[in-house]
């Protein structure tokens, strides 16, 4: 059981935000409130309301296995990642294959936090960041997969905001089915993968910045159904937009930026929820030399559901389905697919596709499962 008695949390200082004039990404924004039930929200208890209140505090919590915990304590909670295909735990600088230039560090944390054994200065964390997950599922995620019944696009949420993913409206579409279809999916309790993830950038060597083509980390992806990343100041998240070109994206006091995954594209059907594409590159000038510090929530389906289209959408029906996969039953479960891709990223040998756009391709078992994009 972890103490109760709490450590003094040193303060972790992010960089100003960047005064420079960047292309940004062009976000709508609609009220996230409208589409949530009174159990979501009036579930939770008054010390989730009260953690949220504060992101600070949890930014300060995710700095700790960075900065208060030694290299050699690191390495004995190390996700053995390839073995596993699962990230629970330590994913350490040098570990994917990003031109030699991979300084990133994350801490991953399952939602049931008491599931593996953590560095011991987290241990008495961890009540806190068992409240978190739990509001970032009941308040954040589940009102997303909701809405999604009305809209299948994806953005930035702002208190209780949402925008969509199109810069200049919403989506009309609609998937048409009882709104607890998706809910029923990713349940609380059940066998999954979801989990917090702590993520921390560390300033990169000029040679390293020459030799990546400043490129932090490749376009791409994610491999679930919704992923939700906790505003910072630090300018460096960009995302391919419908034109080909990349947008940055804006901080924005206390926002959460929403991302549609693979999973999410396979149950639409390819046609409604296209994946969120977007990359981490070198911050501009006047934030170069700080640590970038995240937050995200990384959301997937149970473990037991195949990720085939929903075909009994009428909107599917009508529109028609576009699978990844021939047949239906050919189509992954949740568990399969988050561990083969999961095994694999950032070891597998990426092969060319589309040298103009610098685009590379990532094969699992002769399969294109994703492409990585600089």
């Amino acid at each position: 059981m972890p103490s109760l008695t709490v450590p003094a949390i040193p303060h972790y200082q992010p960089a100003p935000p960047t005064n420079e004039a960047l292309d940004y990404a062009d976000l709508a924004i609609i009220d996230l409130s409208k589409a949530s039930t009174t159990e979501g929200c009036a579930q939770l208890a008054s010390q989730v309301r009260e953690a949220m209140s504060n992101m600070e505090h949890m930014f300060d919590i995710a700095d700790i296995p960075f900065s208060q915990v030694s290299d050699e304590e690191k390495e004995k909670y190390v996700a053995p990642t390839k073995q596993t295909g699962s990230y629970q735990g330590y994913k350490l600088r040098q570990y994917w294959h990003i031109d030699s230039g991979d300084q990133v560090e994350n801490y991953n944390i399952h939602r049931d936090v008491n599931r593996r054994a953590h560095p011991e200065i987290l241990r008495p964390l961890l009540p806190e960041i068992s409240l978190f997950a739990r509001h970032s599922h009941e308040n954040i995620l589940y009102p997303i997969l909701r809405y999604l019944g009305i809209c299948a696009q994806v953005g930035r949420v702002d208190a209780k905001r949402i925008s969509s993913y199109h810069p200049r409206r919403l989506m009309a579409l609609g998937l048409e089915l009882p709104e607890d279809t998706l809910l029923n999916m990713h349940r609380w309790d059940s066998e999954s993968e979801q989990y917090v993830r702590f993520m921390k950038y560390f300033p990169r060597s000029a040679d390293n910045e020459e030799k990546t083509g400043q490129i932090w980390l490749k376009g791409h992806t994610d491999i679930g159904t919704i992923t939700i990343l906790y505003s910072q100041p630090v300018a460096a998240l960009q995302i391919l937009a419908r034109d080909g070109t990349w947008k940055w994206i804006k901080h924005i006091e206390n926002a959460i930026v929403v991302n549609a995954g693979d999973a999410l594209e396979f149950l639409s059907g390819g046609s409604t929820a296209p994946p969120f594409i977007g990359g981490v590159i070198q911050p501009p000038k006047d934030q170069r030399g700080f640590t970038r510090l995240g937050i995200f929530y990384f959301c997937m389906t149970d473990d037991d559901i195949r990720l085939a289209p929903l075909t009994s959408s009428p909107v599917l029906q009508r529109i028609g389905i576009k699978r990844r996969f021939v047949r239906d039953e050919e189509a992954p479960l949740m568990r399969d697919w988050r561990k083969a891709r999961t095994s694999a990223y950032g070891q597998t040998t990426l092969l060319k596709s589309d040298k103009e756009r610098g685009v590379e391709e990532e094969i699992i078992s002769g399969v294109v499962v994703i492409r990585h994009y600089n």
